[in-house]
């Protein structure tokens, strides 16, 4: 028997990086403010891991979205594996090219691109796919608030996120 309704506990699970950010930084405070000596010390390192836990929890839980999609994703070793009801498939990051959100499909789709596969396309909202969040920091100069913010948008047309530079001509900008 659970006292949090299911939508609170959601709610909690999808900024909890955020929450435990927020405890740390109360701790942090509190010895800071409320004892002498060690605790003292110890209360400006511990406030600034909060802090840093309350930024990477939110760009965390701007980036989930509501579970329930179809397929599941799963990223070992730098290989990333989509297994979806009707299609899948596999690719190592080292090999992308481009990231694309793809809002036209209901949900939402990453749309990976390699120049020797077909294109990957995962729902936002698969199982594991939280874990594209980590995946994606490391491309190189991928811009994560401009990802985050198109995450959220409401535009139906396809956006490039990243793309490595040498897709293009050098005269052609991304943004």
């Amino acid at each position: 028997m659970s006292f949090i309704r299911p939508e609170a506990a959601a709610g909690m699970n999808r900024w909890r990086e955020a929450l435990y950010g927020g405890a740390i930084l109360a701790l942090g405070l509190f010895w800071i403010f409320g004892s002498r000596g060690l605790l003292y010390f110890l209360g400006f390192p511990v406030t600034i891991i909060g802090l840093i836990l309350i930024w990477v929890g939110i760009q965390r839980g701007r980036f989930r979205s509501e579970a329930g999609g179809a397929g599941a994703v799963q990223i070992d070793e730098g290989q990333i594996a989509y297994f979806g009801p009707m299609t899948g498939g596999a690719l190592a990051l080292a090999d992308l090219e481009r990231l694309t959100l793809v809002r036209s499909l209901k949900p939402a789709h990453w749309r990976l691109d390699t120049p020797h596969a077909d294109s990957l396309l995962i729902p936002v909202n698969a199982a594991g796919s939280e874990a594209l969040f980590d995946a994606f920091a490391t491309l190189p100069d991928l811009k994560t608030e401009r990802m985050l913010s198109e995450l959220n948008g409401s535009d139906d047309q396809p956006v490039v996120i990243w793309e490595k530079r040498t897709m293009r001509p050098a005269h052609l900008r991304l943004h």
